[in-house]
């Protein structure tokens, strides 16, 4: 029966992560691409990855909610306490990443490097989220509040 509940508890951590990540990444591709595109500096392309990657990762979650007949302002509640210490740790991860990488924040779009250092970067966060939405998930916090919801 243990055996089980961590497995559960692994599964549901996975398809959290997976979730936040696609949030990050949606963010995170479509905010450097236009920061890379309009030629803006390191600080502005992270800023705007990072708000996007917030704003995508909450939409998420939010979505469902509502149109599962959640009012938007409890929805609202549940996707900041689900989402934001992962989307956190997944944004500061990445965004760490890709500035140690010489040269990627220099990248163009067309450039391999840019790609290649945001998928490893997003790679590396969702390992690194992992543990963070498991932990919150086994006190009944992160992902186990919206999926409560559905």
């Amino acid at each position: 029966m243990e055996h089980h509940g961590h497995t559960s508890l692994n599964r549901t951590a996975l398809a959290a992560t997976w979730h936040c990540l696609t949030g990050c990444a949606i963010g995170e591709i479509l905010g450097l691409a236009i920061a890379t595109a309009l030629d803006w500096g390191n600080v502005a392309s992270i800023a705007l990855a990072v708000v996007l990657a917030f704003f995508f990762g909450y939409l998420l979650t939010l979505r469902p909610l509502v149109t599962g007949g959640v009012p938007f302002r409890n929805a609202a509640r549940v996707a900041l306490a689900a989402d934001t210490v992962s989307i956190a740790v997944m944004e500061i991860v990445d965004n760490a990443f890709i500035l140690l990488v010489p040269g990627a924040m220099e990248a163009g779009l067309g450039d391999f490097l840019f790609w290649w250092s945001l998928g490893v970067g997003l790679f590396i966060a969702f390992w690194a989220a992992f543990p963070v939405n498991r932990a919150l998930i086994a006190r009944g916090r992160g992902h186990a509040v919206a999926h409560a919801h559905h």
